[in-house]
């Protein structure tokens, strides 16, 4: 079974960072590209951060800089560091990934990040 647990969010304040972490099983994270998405209140889902198989990744414009993606194949998990937080990066943050094949998406519980003073 398939399964994606997100971890590491809180409460930081501006400037501050958070490591958010995601636990995979029942896959092999190695074999497909990896995804940050984020919903913020009231807003639609966003992808944030992408790490491909080759291990190239990509960025939001406006996280470039400021969050890493990151990938531990021994671990089969994912990593998002997120540096110089700011309010408008609040919201929940999910692990997220699709059989190329089919398009079935698989996705976490989410974790909550609020950066706030």
């Amino acid at each position: 079974e398939v399964q994606l647990v997100e971890s590491g969010g809180g409460l930081v304040q501006p400037g501050g960072s958070l490591r958010l972490s995601c636990a995979a099983s029942g896959f092999t994270i190695g074999t497909y590209d990896m995804n940050w998405v984020r919903q913020a209140p009231g807003k639609e889902r966003e992808l944030v951060a992408k790490i491909r198989r080759t291990g190239s990744t990509s960025y939001i414009d406006s996280v470039k800089g400021r969050f890493t993606i990151s990938r531990d194949n021994a671990k089969n998990a994912v990593y998002l560091q997120m540096n110089s937080l700011k309010p408008e990066d609040t919201a929940v943050y999910y692990c997220n990934f699709r059989f190329p094949w089919s398009g079935k998406e698989f996705w976490g519980q989410g974790t909550q990040v609020t950066v706030s003073a």
